[in-house]
């Protein structure tokens, strides 16, 4: 596996190697040795996969607040999708920056989110899935979100607003601006 730190090094893209032969493949797809070694000690306590139907479907900016705030491990197991990380801890040198990576059933690449992230992803093929692992349960009472398109992040979805795919809660999300200093 290779573990690449991104222009925010709290975020990182691991690749695995694909052996493959006249079969098919095989990949080792998570170590926890390795993972210690190259992101941090982190314990995974719940695995999530969702389905998109639709190309241009925007999931996010999601996070939850302390003392359920979650780690996650992003990973495409069909389609492609654009996964995007915002760091909202203030304080941070990079508060309010974000980083993208190109996941996909083919590339096999995974992204780790740490707590004190929003996260978020646009499908770029149909019928993506995602399968993801985080360090908390998922609480209702800390669930929280950002508005995916908020001009202050800078972030280039390959989608428009009017063409994005939205549950009505990310269409309603606050701004960067709007966040009170939770992490």
């Amino acid at each position: 596996m290779n573990f690449e730190k991104l222009a925010i090094p709290d975020v990182v893209l691991i690749t695995p190697k694909k052996h493959g032969d006249n079969r098919g493949y095989f990949m080792e797809v998570f170590r926890h040795d390795l993972f210690r070694d190259n992101v941090g000690s982190f314990d995974f306590v719940q695995d999530n996969q969702s389905l998109s139907a639709e190309v241009g479907t925007v999931r996010g900016l999601h996070f939850q607040l302390a003392p359920k705030a979650q780690g996650k491990l992003v990973r495409c197991v069909a389609g492609a999708l654009l996964d995007v990380a915002v760091d909202i801890r203030h304080g941070s040198p990079t508060f309010g920056q974000h980083v993208v990576a190109e996941l996909t059933a083919e590339n096999g690449c995974q992204l780790w989110v740490p707590p004190g992230f929003a996260h978020a992803f646009c499908t770029l093929a149909p019928d993506t899935e995602i399968n993801y692992k985080v360090t908390d349960y998922y609480s209702r009472e800390h669930d929280r979100g950002l508005l995916w398109n908020d001009p202050a992040l800078g972030i280039s979805w390959p989608v428009s607003a009017g063409k994005a795919v939205l549950s009505d809660k990310d269409k309603v999300q606050p701004r960067l601006a709007e966040l009170p200093a939770i992490f």
